[in-house]
């Protein structure tokens, strides 16, 4: 019999090759619109935010304009990003996060929990609506708006994913894979030694209840 680490390693092994697998087999759509992003460069394209790369990776970090604070969930999983885009650079990937919160918001929250990668401000453009992790006021009226692949009912104005661009030699951008709820796990290599443990997750049915950012546990 082999052990059960082994095995469980093996298991936990094959989501990532099928994703890899399946993305790169999905089909790309130019993207036309115009997108200008302000950030600690000043205001840049969606094309120059690959910065010499030709793969973009966007990790849609959950902050809405009105809010004080970015979402603690995504703070969980951004705890994750620091010093990861050096690695990333030197396979022709680069990495950043966006939200719609304006950039001295982000600029003054990325300073209290100490990150270090690079994040940029969709406000007043149609990023966030146009890739699926906002959702209008008359959205959240009716109920209904189409995120994760479907027409369901948004929790808040805001919801998490991961979008991947890819940049020809021409200099046209293509949009190539995204995700959303649970597929963003992949991101947060917390979750991932977690899972590793006899105990697992034990979230039982309130899942992230127990989340804080990292500057409100009281220990």
């Amino acid at each position: 019999m082999k052990p059960a680490s082994s095995c469980s390693r093996k298991r936990r092994s094959l989501p990532a090759c099928a994703i890899s697998s399946v993305s790169s087999d999905l089909p790309w759509e130019r993207v036309e619109k115009e997108y200008v992003f302000d950030g600690p460069n000043g205001k840049e394209t969606l094309a120059q935010l690959f910065a010499g790369k030709s793969q973009l990776i966007v990790y849609h970090f959950m902050f809405d304009p009105t809010w004080e604070a970015g979402c603690k969930s995504c703070s969980f999983w951004a705890d994750n990003f620091n010093g990861i885009d050096v690695h990333l650079r030197h396979r022709d990937v680069s990495f950043l996060a966006i939200s719609r919160a304006p950039s001295p918001k982000l600029e003054a929250y990325k300073k209290r929990m100490g990150w270090r990668f690079k994040w940029v401000s969709s406000f007043g453009t149609d990023f966030n609506y146009d890739y699926f992790v906002s959702f209008t006021p008359e959205d959240i009226a009716k109920g209904t708006a189409f995120w994760n692949y479907a027409r369901q009912k948004p929790f808040e104005s805001e919801t998490v994913g991961i979008s991947v661009f890819y940049k020809d030699p021409t200099g046209s951008v293509f949009h190539t894979y995204s995700c959303y709820a649970r597929g963003v796990d992949m991101l947060n290599g917390a979750y991932h030694y977690i899972d590793l443990t006899p105990k697992g997750r034990d979230e039982g049915p309130s899942t992230q209840a127990w989340v804080r950012r990292h500057d409100e546990y009281d220990d």
